[in-house]
């Protein structure tokens, strides 16, 4: 099974505990480098704002730094939440990047803010804006096709570019968008794994075939810890661990370093268990076998992996382990 999906990679730009911004993004670099020569086939950074462990806020702007840090591999957004934008800016941005970049680049888009609400508000959106987002995804795609004979306001550049739009989320409202528009989906598995099954039925059930696409593509976003054995994977992956308890404690969720045992209450531990339902956590054959079981259960035409690791080199080795046991 594995050998036949394609593999890509979530990038959330982690900051570590007592590192600096500087520091993770000189690791996505490093991190984008090797994973375009180990063959996976894009690379995505995500739009958050006011998290203290997350450095792509300026997402367009990262794009095209880790495109210009690299020369084959697709780069984009998973994704950029455009009810915090008007659809000709990021027209604008994803349009000069695909220029700068023919043919490498994605705009996955999010209803979420993918912030809190003081921040939204500083941002200077409402909270309301997500209403309007199937709106706001045809004239983003307006602004990027060719343009029409009584069109005023045009995307220089992004007209004509055409940059692949995709659709993605974590519960079924863009999952039935995606179909409908016939567009391909992506959802959320690294952190709302629950609602994954809902999500994929309600796509494939619902699609409508597009200029776009004639039958549906479904990306599946998945944690993946892969280290050389069942027991190291174990340990390392108390970093991410330690992160989504943070998040539930309103604590800070820059990434910690691995421990041999976490302070949590067990129904802290249940619902970080939860969250992480979906995770691939192990060696080598451990990963090749859960990965095939979760791609048997989802029937998935791509999985991006995010690995949420403290030290930069566990997580390229992780990236490498996961490619090994996909080429068998």
């Amino acid at each position: 099974m594995l050998e036949n999906v394609r593999l890509s990679v979530l990038d959330l730009a982690p900051i570590r505990d007592q590192g600096s911004i500087a520091e993770t993004f000189e690791n996505s670099v490093s991190l984008a480098r090797r994973v375009e020569a180990l063959g996976y086939h894009r690379y995505w950074l995500a739009e958050h704002h006011n998290i203290d462990g997350i450095a792509s806020a300026a997402t367009a702007v990262l794009i095209g730094h880790i495109a210009g840090k690299t020369s084959t591999m697709r780069v984009g957004s998973g994704g950029i939440m455009l009810p915090n934008h008007a659809p000709l800016i990021i027209a604008e941005q994803f349009g000069t990047l695909a220029t700068l970049y023919p043919d490498r680049i994605d705009l996955g888009l999010g209803r979420a803010p993918g912030t809190d609400g003081e921040t939204l508000r500083a941002l200077g959106r409402s909270p309301q804006a997500a209403d309007n987002f199937p709106q706001m995804v045809q004239e983003l795609a307006g602004y990027l096709g060719d343009a029409t004979p009584r069109q005023s306001v045009m995307a220089i550049p992004g007209q004509s570019t055409k940059v692949p739009l995709w659709l993605l989320g974590s519960s079924g409202f863009s999952a039935q968008l995606a179909a409908r528009l016939g567009l391909p989906f992506a959802f959320a598995g690294h952190f709302a794994p629950g609602y994954m099954q809902q999500a994929i039925h309600l796509y494939r059930d619902n699609f409508q075939p597009s200029a776009v696409l004639e039958k549906p593509y479904l990306m599946l976003g998945i944690p993946v810890i892969a280290a050389d054995s069942d027991e190291e994977a174990a340990f390392l992956s108390t970093t991410h661990q330690q992160k989504f308890l943070n998040l539930l404690r309103g604590r800070s969720t820059r990434a910690q370093a691995p421990v041999e045992e976490l302070d949590w209450h067990p129904h802290e531990r249940a619902r970080v268990m939860q969250m992480l339902s979906a995770a691939v956590v192990g060696g080598p054959e451990t990963v090749r076998r859960q990965l095939d079981e979760f791609l048997q259960g989802t029937g998935a035409d791509e999985l991006m992996i995010n690995s949420d690791f403290y030290r930069p080199e566990d997580r390229i080795r992780s990236y490498e382990i996961v490619m090994d046991v996909a080429q068998g």
